[in-house]
């Protein structure tokens, strides 16, 4: 990064969203001239013609900056053995994380892109299959808009590393924030619209498919719109990833006949929490009580059906709440936080 300080200040205000002091290390990267035109010609400032025009050397500066910052041997010394890098507002990357890590491990890879499907006219950066008319293919790295690009690490290898890639389908790895309501509104239609409101519903999208695929019965989403943004709203289901970090995870933890209606909100925040024979119609939140991390679970089952939570209009609010759209409000719900492994059976 070239800016330091607001990242720090947003960390601060913010406890650094769970990490602790000595999880984050700042690498401030450094600048280099800008070229005018196709023959290579310096750029000049254009507020100082005696100054030569720089800009960021791009996200490839990473691997260097790692190395000669020191951090690399640091973290050797800890015994680390894999690093992620990654620069987009991609929440919904942690779910593929761990499978791509495994491919990584079993394959031995010494590099691999983590890669999704995606549309013509997409902002995203592509790797291609060609098909020619005999059904040979071809595969090339498509250049991007920028001096350096950590993708372009792999090309510095000799020919013995073991460089790949992992497919991801794009409902489980890949949801960015990248437009504004106001820039969503030139996406053409069809396109993902890559903003808070749809990086949001896609997250419940994969929570809901990821239970389905365990066993669960999920309600179908209803088409809603918020900030011009037609979205399909699934059930609100998160979870911490304490409660589960892969889908072998939810398997385990996931039991008997469970369903969930379209307007229900889910929040798990245990650790060895496990849902079994579950019918949720409305709002629950499963929580543990601090410092409790018992190898022994904790059981809900029965049938929980309440008001739940509602969204309204986002009114005139922060501007967080604004680029998504909507706010929830709660009206009712059950909560459950445990202090130590026990069975809740609910009855409505």
């Amino acid at each position: 990064m070239t800016q330091i300080k607001s990242t720090q200040d947003l960390l601060r205000d913010h406890n650094n969203f769970g990490m602790i002091d000595g999880q984050v290390v700042f690498l401030k990267q450094g600048k280099v001239a800008c070229l005018d035109d196709n023959g290579a010609r310096l750029a000049k400032d254009p507020h100082n013609s005696y100054r030569i025009q720089t800009k960021p050397h791009g996200h490839g500066d990473v691997h260097s900056l790692l190395k000669y910052s020191g951090l690399l041997d640091k973290w050797c010394n800890f015994g680390l053995k894999w690093v992620l890098l990654f620069q987009d507002s991609n929440g919904l990357l942690f779910k593929a994380i761990p499978a791509s890590l495994g491919v990584s491990s079993e394959k031995q890879y010494d590099v691999n892109s983590l890669v999704v499907s995606c549309k013509a006219k997409e902002a995203i950066g592509e790797i291609t299959k060609l098909t020619h008319t005999d059904g040979r293919t071809v595969q090339l790295d498509m250049p991007m808009e920028m001096l350096t690009v950590k993708q372009d690490y792999p090309k510095t290898l000799s020919l013995s590393a073991r460089a790949d890639f992992t497919v991801m389908d794009t409902w489980l790895a890949y949801a960015p924030v990248k437009n504004n309501p106001e820039d969503v509104a030139k996406v053409p239609k069809g396109y993902p619209y890559h903003s808070a409101t749809s990086s949001k519903m896609t997250i419940y999208r994969a929570n809901c498919k990821i239970l389905r695929e365990a066993g669960c019965k999920i309600a179908d989403p209803v088409i809603e719109e918020f900030n011009g943004q037609e979205v399909e709203v699934w059930p609100r289901i998160v979870w911490e990833p304490k409660w589960a970090l892969t889908f072998a995870d939810v398997k385990e933890k996931v039991h008997g006949h469970c369903s969930i209606s379209q307007r229900s909100t889910l929040v798990i925040k245990g650790h060895n929490v496990a849902i079994e024979d579950l019918t949720l119609d409305g709002a629950l939140i499963i929580s543990s009580a601090e410092g409790v991390e018992d190898a022994k679970v904790t059981t809900v089952r029965g049938k929980v059906q309440n008001k739940g939570f509602i969204k309204v209009d986002n009114g005139k609010t922060s501007e967080i709440v604004r680029i998504r759209g909507f706010r929830i409000k709660d009206i009712e719900k059950k909560e459950v936080i445990y202090s130590k492994p026990e069975n809740f059976y609910f009855e409505s």
